[in-house]
Order: C-alpha cells, then sequence, then structure tokens
C-alpha cells in the first residue's frame, strides 16, 4: 500500500547549464518561443500530484517569476553548490510544510514528461520503496581514448531518467545521511542508504536537452507537432475633437483623435481580439472591461501584451498577423513602415512576420463620411495538438 499522505512533485532547475549554449541557464532557454522550464511545469499536471515544488539557483528569482502564468507559479527553494544539496533543500522545504506521502524528483532538463510514465512509476510505489524509468542501451558501448577502444557490453545495462519516485520519508533519510561525492542521481543516494530501487519502462521523451544540438531537435519536433489556428478581430473608433490618434502604438499626426475608453488604438484593439480568437479566449471585452474604471486611458499595448502572454503560456507561436485599417484620413502610407515595427516589436516578431495596409470605403459609410475609423485583423497562430 501507498504510504499515507499527498504525493509532490519536486522539479530540479538550480544548474547553470554552460554546456547548452547561450546567455541563461538552459532551463529558461526557450523552445519554440516557451522557455523549457515551463513546459517541464506543464508536464507534471497530472491528476495525482497534488503539489509541485521547484528548485531554482541562486540568483535566478526574477527569471523565474517572469515565466509564463507567473501569477500561478508553485512555490520555490533556492539550491545548493551540488544536485544532491539542491535535492536535500527542496525536501526539507516539503518536511517544513507537513511532508508527503510520496515524492517525484524530476529534472526540468527532461521537460517533456508523458503522463504515463508517472502512472508506472506510482503503481511500482504500491510495493517498492524507489522506483526510476529506464530504457535499454541500444548502441555499441566502446571504452573511450585518443583512438576507440574495445566494445563494452552492454547486456544489462539501463539508461536511467527521472522522475526517480520515493517515499517520502525513506528518501528524505537517505540525503540527510548522504556523505559521498557529488551525486548523480537519486537512485544513487537511495541505493547508499540501503534502500532496493526497481525499475518501470521510460520513454524517448524524457531524453536529457544537453547541448545546443539537443534544443534544435526539441524545437524542430515541437513546431511540427503544433496545429494552425487562425483569430479574427474587427474594431471601430469615432474621430473626436481633442484627442490623440494613436495607430498601432504610435502617434499620427492628425486635426482629430479617436474616441474610447482605453487610448482607442484600434489597430491594437484588433489585433488583440484576432490573438484572442486564435487561443479560444473570447474577446477583449471579457477581459478588460470598458466599465473598469483602472482601463480608462490605458495604453492599448498593455492588452496587446496580454493576449500574446495567454498564446506564450499555451505554448503557442504566432506565425503572423496581417491588418488592414479602414479611413479616408489621414494618410497612412507614410507611417506604415513605423506602425508594422512597432507592432512587430509588441508582438516580439520580426516585421517580415507583420502586414499593415490601409484602405478607404470610396466616401460610403461612417468611415467614408470622415466620422471614424475600422480596423480588421487576422492572426495565424499554432498550438499544441492537445489544445
Amino acid at each position: 500500500m501507498r504510504p499515507e499522505g499527498k504525493i509532490v512533485a519536486l522539479l530540479v532547475a538550480a544548474g547553470t547549464g554552460t554546456r547548452a549554449g547561450g546567455a541563461l541557464p538552459k532551463q529558461y532557454r526557450a523552445i519554440a518561443g516557451k522557455p523549457l522550464l515551463a513546459y517541464a511545469l506543464d508536464h507534471l499536471r497530472h491528476p495525482a500530484i497534488g503539489e509541485v515544488r521547484v528548485v531554482i539557483g541562486p540568483g535566478q528569482e526574477a527569471l523565474y517569476r517572469q515565466l509564463p502564468g507567473s501569477e500561478a507559479l508553485p512555490a520555490f527553494v533556492v539550491g545548493g553548490a551540488t544536485r544532491q544539496a539542491s535535492v536535500l533543500n527542496g525536501l526539507e522545504a516539503i518536511a517544513a510544510d507537513g511532508g508527503a506521502g510520496l515524492v517525484l524528483i524530476h529534472d526540468a532538463a527532461r521537460p517533456f514528461l508523458p503522463g504515463a510514465v508517472i502512472d508506472r512509476l506510482l503503481s511500482a510505489l504500491e510495493t517498492d520503496a524507489a522506483v526510476v524509468p529506464t530504457l535499454p542501451v541500444a548502441d555499441t558501448l566502446a571504452a573511450a581514448g585518443p583512438a576507440l577502444g574495445d566494445a563494452v557490453a552492454r547486456d544489462g545495462l539501463v539508461r536511467v531518467q527521472t522522475p526517480q519516485a520515493f517515499h517520502f520519508d525513506a528518501i528524505l533519510a537517505a540525503h540527510r545521511a548522504w556523505r559521498g561525492e557529488a551525486a548523480t542521481d537519486d537512485a544513487q543516494v537511495a541505493r547508499a542508504a540501503g534502500i532496493a530501487v526497481a525499475t518501470v519502462a521510460g520513454d524517448a521523451r524524457l531524453e536529457k536537452l544537453t547541448y545546443d544540438e539537443d534544443f534544435a531537435r526539441a524545437e524542430r519536433e515541437h513546431l511540427a507537432a503544433l496545429v494552425g489556428r487562425t483569430g479574427m478581430g474587427f474594431d471601430v473608433h469615432a474621430f473626436a475633437q481633442g484627442e490623440e490618434l494613436w495607430l498601432a502604438g504610435i502617434l499620427i499626426p492628425h486635426d482629430r483623435g479617436l474616441k474610447g475608453h482605453s487610448d482607442a488604438d484600434v489597430v491594437l484593439h484588433a489585433v488583440t481580439d484576432a490573438l484572442l480568437g486564435a487561443a479560444s479566449e473570447g474577446d477583449i471585452g471579457d477581459h478588460f472591461p470598458p466599465s473598469d474604471p483602472q482601463w480608462r486611458g490605458a495604453r492599448s499595448s498593455l492588452f496587446l501584451d496580454h493576449a500574446r502572454a495567454l498564446i506564450d503560456g499555451k505554448g503557442g507561436r504566432i506565425d503572423h498577423v496581417d491588418v488592414t485599417i479602414i479611413c479616408e484620413a489621414p494618410r497612412l502610407g507614410p507611417h506604415r513602415p513605423a506602425m508594422r515595427q512597432s507592432l512587430a516589436a509588441l508582438l516580439r516578431l520580426p516585421v517580415s512576420r507583420i502586414s499593415i495596409k490601409a484602405t478607404t470605403t470610396e466616401r460610403l459609410g461612417f468611415t467614408g463620411r470622415g466620422e471614424g475609423m475600422a480596423a480588421q485583423a487576422v492572426a495565424s497562430v499554432r498550438f499544441p495538438e492537445e489544445l
């Protein structure tokens, strides 16, 4: 029988990740626009896991708080000088909050954890105090040196993955008692304490991301699995004296501006609705009600940033945004390059993935009479298929 108490996942993300290259620790490096650590957190969402704790590196607090979904990130603890010290810090934090029945200790460098692996680990803990996922060794092994050495028998060898699952009290005691060199994983610590470690089948999707080519492969595989969606947005505002004319985040010289609850940027409003539509997240009024006084006079870039962050949080990728502005005046041709640059910067996209056009209605309708301005937008966004 499983010991009583909740099941906690401890996600170890305290390394510097220098072998992966780049200026950031690898757990914060983006794959298809989303940090690796965010993927790891997403894949720990499992009905049996009652809580997730994260171990981060010293000085990484700001990076962690900037992850997508920052308002609901799990609690974190700062790690130590070695992986074993980091894990012990995490286990002690769990113990200080009342402990757990079972704990799954997982490395953020293996972000794409299938739920079936969690199921197999928890099932094995019904009878065993410790269990790890493994894969057979398929490649030929040989001794290393200046020249290739003799082949090494691979019979009886396996590749050990994470998460590694334990009865909480047993692995906490093992880590407290550890006096060896730097441990490469928690199974090593468990065995040193006399705990037998069982195995279950691992998964190829749990391959560790270590080098730059690992990230390039993950990026290709992730993008290939995304499914395209299209969102459409439309917005209208009336001209008024004494107002400023903001379009795509650029102040346009004109004798009148657009009237609205916010800054009435008709372009950003249309694009925001297009992005929310692609994400199936309602419309701009659902997120920023015009009845709420806090949005009076607000910059529409806040609305756009919110929609972009929602897409990032779902693992989405904005491929292209096309905007058509409808008005008789002012002439917008001279301002289009600046508007494209501004919208691209707000969406964190290359300018080549932004299109802005302008047209008239041949003096028909309210835009033709110069009473106001309209904009329509189409956004192409790709999301993970399970969404």
